[in-house]
């Protein structure tokens, strides 16, 4: 894996800033993992997709994340901050297949999220999910019907076996005590950031080119520190 330059960033941002999310999460893993086919990564479970996105995050931002959340019950914004890097050291291969009820299933992939995007019901997203990754979907009929607890069971065989597939935080709110917990869409989390990077350097290149006369390449060129002091010696 490589880690992405400023240039790189600026090119990932403007090449994925139409695309739906979960192709931006694609395209910046096929941008740090050049010799990776993107529909070999399509077809990796989410946890392995996850894992690999924290290593990009980690190898251009740093480990810690550091945000804040609204708590569901009165409304109060909590700030939090966590290390990344147990994520990375509880990073596993996905389990082949997981068996429910005699039915095998294995752990879905972006490509299995992308067929259920534009699902509106939760339940029909769920059950269209499933026979996605039943090993044996011509066992899914119009007449197959699961219980609440049956769903259930199912999806905490899958988490079980692609942990990183979803990343939960616990809260704990200082202001009514309500506890709950919350997922991580780190590849959101990750596209937040290269926006918000890739605008800074935007304006950095406008501000250093409308002073100097330079070319995007060559202020991209600078370090974060040579470029911060033209900037404050352009603003004084």
């Amino acid at each position: 894996m490589r880690t992405l330059s400023n240039p790189d960033l600026l090119d990932l941002w403007e090449r994925g800033r139409g695309l739906h999310p979960l192709d931006r999460a694609l395209l910046t893993l096929a941008f740090a993992l050049p010799g990776e086919p993107y529909d070999t990564i399509a077809a990796w479970p989410l946890g392995r997709r996850n894992g690999a996105l924290v290593r990009v995050r980690h190898a251009c931002f740093g480990s810690a994340f550091t945000g804040w959340v609204a708590c569901p019950q009165c409304g109060e914004r909590l700030e939090f901050s966590f290390d990344a890097q147990p994520l990375l050291e509880q990073q596993q291969e996905a389990n082949p297949t997981v068996i429910v009820d005699g039915r095998a299933y294995r752990p879905p992939t972006s490509r299995d999220l992308a067929v259920i995007a534009a699902e509106t019901d939760e339940r029909a997203a769920a059950l269209h999910l499933l026979r996605q990754c039943c090993t044996a979907p011509s066992s899914f009929t119009d007449s197959c019907e699961f219980t609440e607890a049956e769903l259930v069971s199912i999806e905490d065989a899958l988490a079980g076996a692609d942990p990183l597939a979803e990343i939960l935080l616990e809260f704990a709110c200082a202001a009514c005590s309500h506890r709950w917990t919350d997922s991580l869409d780190v590849a959101v989390w990750l596209w937040a950031e290269i926006e918000a990077r890739a605008r800074r350097l935007l304006f950095d290149v406008h501000t250093l080119a409308a002073a100097y006369g330079w070319s995007e390449p060559e202020v991209l060129s600078l370090s974060e520190p040579r470029r911060a002091v033209y900037l404050e010696m352009v603003r004084a």
